[in-house]
């Protein structure tokens, strides 16, 4: 994963793409000049404050609830070191490499503000991290998102000591010493105020937000290719899909969406076969009809989760953060995560009714009765076979999870630190259920994009649009056959999750008409 081109960390915010670049492509980064300026311009702050005899929280003090204690000079340097160690408290499986990552470039890119104080080497020694592929050991547990998400952080800031465990570049795990040694790196001594700065913001919750707004970008976009093989499948009308009556109720996302099914559905054959006067079918079901309502709603929810997830990329989350212009340094409440965790759970509501929708369509197919003269859950032979049934049995079992899943972790607080820290954000837990909501999703969009590809075929001589035409034969020509006797359905699913998660999707059906909305 190591030797792609390097993203330059400034003072200004990391993008979406440069997030994306370094936790699933493997790029390095590097500290612009004015990042190394600003951290210089921090440190001196924070030395010249060291230095007085008057006492500075985080700098000449204890922690938390420990605040109060004045902390003699000789004693910063152990407290720091300190610091981190009893920080460094998860438990719990091992989080995924993309999102430590993310992680520490968050970090890093705070520590580029030069509201942070820390010492250029220290940070620097983040960056190279990064850039050797050198991925500390970060647990499922031990964030209540507020300081921050200090566990996952001092994790990371351990590493940074040549203490704890890391997985090099190959996915080796040793321990972090031996780890920096192997690439030429030495362990950092850590100074006033360094520690705390190491680990006081949102970056674990701030990554997995943005990771998962760009995946249910994808996905939704693939959630209308899905939803358009499902109406042409099932004999619905793309008449509701039109623009006019879009825009007598003008959600952003509804209009995009149904501009998508539009497209989508243009030039087929199986909708040309049933538009003329002998056609009676007065209104589709709701899960055809209301596609882009559904949809459309949960592209604008993914929208503002973004400009949150932007506003939060352009923040300094620190405390106590250094004001360097005004030579001091000031306590706040910017590390609480509530702003990010409030969407994460909103997201997770998009995923869990995004994902309700496409399995209703789904069910649609494999009910005689709804389908339209399809074969019973569209088995060659029912009855010696059972075609899809169980597929949708998946489907049901995932949507009843991503139900579960979008309860609100915001919602609940658990005091701690002697109640000094007496209302958290959850927003790290937020963000963990979010991703497997998010594969969820993913997984029920497969399954409808399977079945629909089968109907579709079932459907022959009538043809399909170019487009959905083009998603059909993509699993053909990876292995998934047609309709058939019954077969092992598992591998098929599994190939089709990968299909939808790659973008692959997506892919074969605008290398035929473009770009979607």
């Amino acid at each position: 994963m190591v030797g792609m081109d390097n993203v330059a960390i400034g003072t200004g915010p990391v993008t979406f793409e440069e997030l994306v670049a370094v936790t699933r492509g493997g790029a390095g980064v590097t500290l612009a000049e004015d990042a190394q300026a600003a951290i210089g311009k921090a440190r001196a702050v924070v030395e010249e404050l060291a230095a007085g005899a008057t006492p500075a929280y985080g700098i000449s003090t204890g922690f938390g609830a420990l605040a109060t204690r004045h902390i003699p000079t000789g004693m910063r340097a152990q407290l720091q070191k300190s610091l981190v160690r009893s920080h460094a408290a998860g438990s719990g499986p091992e989080v995924e490499r993309e999102v430590t990552r993310g992680l520490m470039l968050l970090r890093l890119s705070t520590l580029a503000t030069g509201h942070t104080g820390i010492r250029l080497e220290t940070a620097q020694l983040l960056a190279d991290l990064l850039t050797h592929g050198i991925t500390p050991v970060v647990h499922e547990y031990g964030s209540l998102g507020c300081s921050g998400d200090l566990a996952p952080l001092s994790h990371c800031a351990l590493a940074l000591m040549g203490e704890g465990d890391v997985r090099d570049a190959d996915d080796t795990l040793m321990p972090a010493g031996e780890a920096l040694a192997a690439v030429g790196l030495t362990p950092v001594e850590f100074e006033a105020k360094e520690g705390l700065a190491l680990i006081n913001g949102t970056d674990g919750m701030l990554g997995m937000l943005v990771m998962a707004i760009t995946d249910l970008r994808m996905l939704l976009r693939t959630a209308d290719i899905a939803a358009a093989m499902s109406v042409e499948g099932q004999l619905g009308t793309d008449r509701v899909f039109a623009p006019e009556l879009q825009a007598i109720r003008p959600h952003p996302g509804q209009a995009a969406s149904a501009a998508n099914l539009t497209a989508l559905l243009k030039d087929s054959g199986v909708v040309a076969s049933h538009r003329g006067p002998d056609c009676n079918r007065v209104q589709d079901a709701y899960s055809l009809r209301c596609s882009p309502q559904v949809h459309g709603g949960a592209r604008d929810t993914v929208e503002y989760a973004a400009t949150v997830a932007g506003r939060e990329l352009a923040s300094a989350v620190d405390n106590p953060v250094v004001l360097a212009d005004e030579g001091r340094v000031e306590s706040n409440g910017n590390f609480h995560g509530a702003p990010v965790a409030y969407v994460l759970d909103f997201l997770a509501i998009v995923a869990a009714d995004v994902a309700s929708i496409s399995e209703r369509r789904t069910d649609r197919f494999l009910d005689k009765a709804r389908n339209h003269g399809l074969n019973p859950f569209l088995a060659d032979d029912p009855g010696v076979d059972s075609g899809h049934m169980i597929a949708q049995y998946t489907q049901a079992a995932v949507v009843s999870e991503l139900k579960r899943l979008a309860n609100p972790a915001s919602v609940d607080s658990i005091p701690s630190s002697a109640m000094q820290e007496d209302h958290v954000s959850m927003g790290w837990s937020a963000a963990r259920k979010l991703r497997r909501s998010v594969d969820g999703l993913s997984r029920v969009v497969a399954i409808e994009v399977l079945t629909a590809a089968r109907a579709l075929d079932m459907r022959a001589p009538l043809t399909p649009s170019p487009a959905t035409g083009a998603v059909v034969r993509l699993l053909r020509s990876s292995g998934i056959e047609g309709p058939g006797p019954d077969r092992h359905l598992s591998p098929e699913i599994e190939k089709v999750v990968e299909l939808v998660q790659s973008g692959a999707v997506l892919a074969a059906a605008t290398e035929v008409i473009g770009e979607l909305a």
